[in-house]
């Protein structure tokens, strides 16, 4: 689904304190919409030389609109084609670039696969004097775990996973700030669930009250057995489907990320979004240049107009995630700074950051996502139904019999 940008009326006195921090800027938009970018490098550099970047990034991940679009902006701007393309989760971005399937300039993966990547030698150590906007990321948001010198990704957005669902359909009883409500068969067929392994085993273990981050083969055995069990009351295992589906009323719940679910609830005022009480994740999506990148300049820049205020806003305004652009967040009007995309202290004192998990434990993950995916979905009530019905019939099969030799005697 497509998501629509709400054309905020930004104040005219914030614009103009942006703007007077770049009194050199260079306007690149149409004349009817003049958008001033900073002199913080030479956008020309490459101009006129048919350069081009490949962008592997999530699916409705960035400001493309008909009034605005990020990489059309970045191509006027600069010269350099944008080669555009997209993956549904980190697992399948990663997957093709392990198997050497794509040559890309610029990725934007989650933290646990980044601490991953860096691990085995698939991403480049960035030049952080051609991104000099990174001024503007917040510096709690930059050094992290994953990235402990901030040398190797830029962060892009923020974010966490809540449970989004139906107000119309599901019970006010119910309590959906608890990851028990996905197992819940009261909506059977009505749950939608994640369709990649790490944040499907995250919320099981979550509910079962283990770290997301666990290595014990025991407790992930346990967690992919609860995941077994709920695959019945399974409609869909979804990543972008599930704008179409919750958009559209086909489902009663299911978990997202919070970025996600304010552009549903935008769109679809019945929603709502909780955050469940057991714990979840938060996470940060940030850019990379994969190893042996060839336009790694280039892609500094195209990471460093990502990183350009007004840029940075209207892409975390269009899709809904947190930002962590000093800039772009004061742009933002209060409802937006307040709501769901920014969690008070309190709501993210029990959220998990993903840590990269050993090669073992990854590898047994995967292999019991694989089965849990390949088990047959079999209705709880037929096995029983069956036994009586094949009970019955035993039953009648040697009454008839019976009758049959009795009347034979006779």
């Amino acid at each position: 689904m497509k998501k629509v940008f709400s054309k905020k009326l930004i104040p005219a006195f914030l614009l103009c304190a942006v703007f007077a921090s770049f009194p050199f800027g260079i306007a690149a938009a149409e004349d009817d919409e003049k958008i001033e970018y900073s002199e913080s490098v030479d956008w020309k550099k490459f101009d006129g030389q048919g350069m081009s970047v490949n962008v592997y990034n999530w699916g409705e991940y960035i400001y493309a609109d008909e009034d605005y679009d990020v990489n059309k902006e970045f191509e006027k701007l600069t010269g350099i084609h944008v080669n555009y393309t997209t993956y549904a989760s980190n697992e399948e971005m990663y997957a093709k670039l392990k198997s050497g399937g794509g040559m890309y300039d610029v990725i934007i993966p989650s933290d646990y696969m980044i601490a991953r990547m860096i691990n085995e030698g698939m991403l480049e150590k960035l030049n952080l004097e051609n991104i000099p906007n990174i001024e503007f990321i917040r510096e709690d948001l930059r050094i992290q775990d994953y990235d402990p010198t901030g040398s190797f990704s830029v962060p892009y957005t923020w974010g966490y996973v809540g449970i989004i669902y139906n107000t119309t359909l599901v019970d006010p009883d119910d309590d959906p700030a608890s990851w028990d409500i996905l197992w819940n068969e009261k909506y059977a067929g009505d749950i939608l669930m994640f369709s990649n392994s790490r944040d499907a085993f995250g919320i099981a273990l979550w509910k079962l009250g283990y770290s997301a981050n666990t290595t014990d083969e025991a407790e992930l055995r346990e967690a992919a057995q609860l995941l077994t069990d709920q695959k019945n009351l399974v409609q869909a295992y979804v990543m972008d489907e599930i704008f179409d589906k919750m958009g559209g009323g086909e489902a009663a719940l299911a978990p997202y990320y919070a970025g996600d679910a304010v552009t549903m609830i935008r769109d679809n005022p019945d929603l709502a979004f909780a955050i469940p009480k057991e714990g979840t994740n938060i996470f940060t999506d940030a850019a990379c240049i994969p190893k042996g990148a060839k336009n790694k300049e280039a892609a500094e820049m195209y990471i460093n107009f990502l990183c350009e205020s007004e840029v940075a806003y209207r892409n975390c305004d269009y899709i809904g995630y947190s930002t962590p652009h000093t800039g772009a967040f004061e742009l933002l009007d209060e409802e937006t700074q307040t709501g769901i995309s920014y969690p008070s202290n309190d709501q993210t004192e029990n959220m998990e950051v993903y840590t990269a998990l050993p090669g073992a434990i990854t590898l047994l993950i995967d292999r019991l996502w694989t089965d849990i995916l390949s088990t047959s979905s079999v209705n709880k009530w037929i096995t029983p139904i069956f036994l009586v019905v094949a009970t019955a019939l035993i039953i009648y099969i040697n009454v008839h019999r019976h009758l049959k030799k009795a009347r034979n005697r006779q």
